[in-house]
């Protein structure tokens, strides 16, 4: 029997690989996305193996509905919670209150959401639940406090779901990644791509291809073994010492 991944954030970098890697592994993927032009594009090369539905992550009511698909595309064996958004790095008091907002809709109100409405076809299928969060969740940086503390939520989120979830056969995990070249910095910058490629210059930094690798792996898994969290980083990145502020 085929099995059906609900993947957000298909429109690009890991949600896009992650959709080309389980489509090209014999599985049907349900991507969503801001990007509805993308998405078509997707839908054009998988064919009837994807169902592209444009969804932002802060319309939590559009949310919902992603769990009410039924007929060919009603049950779901994996959910991806892939779609995030980071504000600027600025210092807190420096940064701007929407991007803030929006920060904390996606990756915390939106993945809250849409995991609550997906946990009965989870159940059914005894499925998998991936969350992206980040090495943010546990390395504190400067700019950091909302994006952090957003992916620091998603993985405690992750781990007492894990408890509620106990005796039902689901599996939860948490992925924490750290430089992955994608649009992410793009975004971050305001579309500044020189400061994209200055940042993973010379870095050899995690692709996307590289985390959906990771993700079959997971979902292939023997379903009694469960992965709670995966730290993982490129080989030239490492921890920043203590920031000293001398007075």
């Amino acid at each position: 029997m085929t099995k059906t991944a609900l993947i957000t954030g298909t429109t690009a970098g890991i949600g896009e690989a992650s959709a080309r890697r389980f489509v090209a592994g014999g599985w049907k993927v349900i991507g969503t996305g801001r990007r509805g032009d993308r998405l078509r594009a997707l839908q054009e090369e998988f064919g009837d193996a994807f169902l592209p539905l444009e969804v932002d992550m802060q319309d939590v009511g559009a949310v919902l509905k992603l769990a009410e698909l039924d007929g060919e595309w009603g049950g779901i064996d994996l959910l991806l919670n892939n779609a995030g958004f980071a504000p600027s790095a600025d210092p807190l008091g420096d940064q701007d209150w929407s991007r803030l907002e929006a920060a904390i809709a996606t990756n915390i109100t939106g993945l809250v959401a849409l995991t609550q409405a997906a946990l009965p076809k989870l159940k059914a299928s005894r499925g998998l639940i991936i969350n992206l969060s980040s090495v943010a969740a546990t390395s504190a940086y400067r700019g950091g406090a909302v994006y952090g503390g957003t992916k620091a939520f998603v993985r405690q989120f992750g781990f007492d779901l894990r408890c509620d979830l106990a005796g039902s056969g689901v599996r939860v995990t948490s992925i924490e990644p750290g430089m992955v070249e994608t649009e992410f910095t793009l975004v971050r910058n305001g579309g500044d791509q020189a400061a994209s490629d200055a940042l993973y210059q010379g870095s050899n930094p995690i692709t996307a291809e590289d985390l959906a690798e990771q993700f079959w792996w997971l979902a292939n898994l023997p379903p009694h073994l469960n992965i709670n969290a995966l730290e993982i980083m490129p080989v030239n990145q490492s921890w920043a010492g203590f920031a000293i502020h001398r007075d």
